[in-house]
């Protein structure tokens, strides 16, 4: 290995863990808020991706009858609550939040999508149909076991994204697909020659990241979403409904998702299900950060993201091994810093 070589792998890395940023921050955000680990975050990335091939080649996406039969459960469930609650108000938001959103994306995408689109609408109906899946599954899977214990949940993410994998291999088959990407003249940066797609994916991940930090840091909704992830019982106690907070943030997570989806996309084969590896190393890097910490789970990503390009590089056939062994050291230290104070180790 040279200097050039070095470099390289380190744009590689930088493109990956930029990827991973997204998927480290949704899932720090869902767990926080609603104590689920959603193991489901990479099957929408891939999801999004396999949306986006159809699109490109002039195909309905199995993604709309996915998002119409979730969304008519959903609001099932919905309406037969307001009904036992006698509350019209909440029927009138349910038909709002499950039926019309959900119709107009479904009815966009099934006819406002030809095969000539402009490659950003292609995209940007791609990922309207995958942030409308966040909610869904949050209202059908997760809202009615809300208070369960965090295993329960994890239990429950687990059948969730057994569920996926299964219709997604129905309605997308098992081919694996590559979307467009970035195009442009490569770029040159202290000497480094970069390509218009790294620098596409990398100001992509940073515009995002900028973005969730002034909607927590300034918007009311995202202030009642840091006390929901505080401390869940006092928001109940000063009127913020950790519904509407779970809701928010699957919301957010579906969209993370579905940008991370169409960035990946360019840059690897998907299938149906690439998923699970996916999430499993946003995992890794929101563990890394502590699974509470959005600075820190961005490093970690960025740390996972380096490490597999490097491990790709000496040793191709444990790349996944040796992105999840970082999971051992830091797990290990956290339980030192845990028993520390009690066993008289400081």
């Amino acid at each position: 290995m040279n200097t050039d070589v070095a470099l390289i792998l380190l744009q590689d890395g930088l493109v990956s863990g930029a990827i991973y940023i997204l998927l480290a921050t949704a899932l720090v955000l869902v767990f926080s808020v609603t104590r689920v680990i959603f193991v489901p975050q990479g099957d929408l990335i891939a999801f999004t991706a396999l949306t986006l091939s159809a699109f490109e080649a002039g195909q309905r996406p199995g993604t709309v009858w996915i998002v119409t039969f979730a969304a008519a459960i959903a609001l099932s469930l919905e309406m037969l609550e307001a009904a036992r609650q006698r509350d019209s108000a909440r029927a009138v938001r349910s038909l709002l939040r499950f039926g019309l959103v959900p119709a107009v994306v479904v009815l966009t995408a099934l006819f406002l999508v030809p095969k000539t689109a402009p490659l950003v609408w292609k995209m940007a109906v791609s990922a309207a149909l995958i942030t409308c899946l966040g909610p869904l599954i949050y209202r059908i899977v997760f809202q009615p076991m809300a208070a369960a214990s965090p295993l329960v949940l994890l239990i429950a993410a687990i059948a969730t994204h057994l569920g996926l994998n299964s219709i997604g291999l129905h309605v997308f088959g098992p081919e694996g697909v590559r979307t467009e990407g970035f195009s442009g003249a490569p770029l040159t940066l202290f000497g480094m020659i970069v390509t218009p797609q790294a620098a596409g994916v990398i100001a992509s991940s940073v515009v995002v990241v900028a973005a969730l930090y002034l909607f927590f840091r300034f918007s009311l909704r995202g202030r009642a979403l840091l006390a929901a992830a505080y401390n869940r019982r006092g928001a109940e106690i000063v009127g913020i409904s950790t519904v509407a907070a779970g809701r928010t943030v699957f919301v957010l997570a579906g969209l993370a998702a579905a940008i991370s989806g169409l960035l990946i996309g360019p840059t690897t084969t998907l299938y149906y299900d690439s998923g699970f590896i996916l999430g499993l190393k946003g995992f890794v890097g929101a563990i890394v950060g502590g699974m509470a910490v959005y600075p820190l789970a961005a490093a970690g990503a960025l740390l996972v993201g380096t490490v597999e390009v490097f491990a790709s590089f000496w040793a191709s056939a444990y790349r996944d091994v040796v992105v999840f062994l970082l999971i051992i050291p830091v797990l290990f230290w956290r339980s030192v810093a845990a028993l520390a104070p009690e066993d008289g180790l400081e």
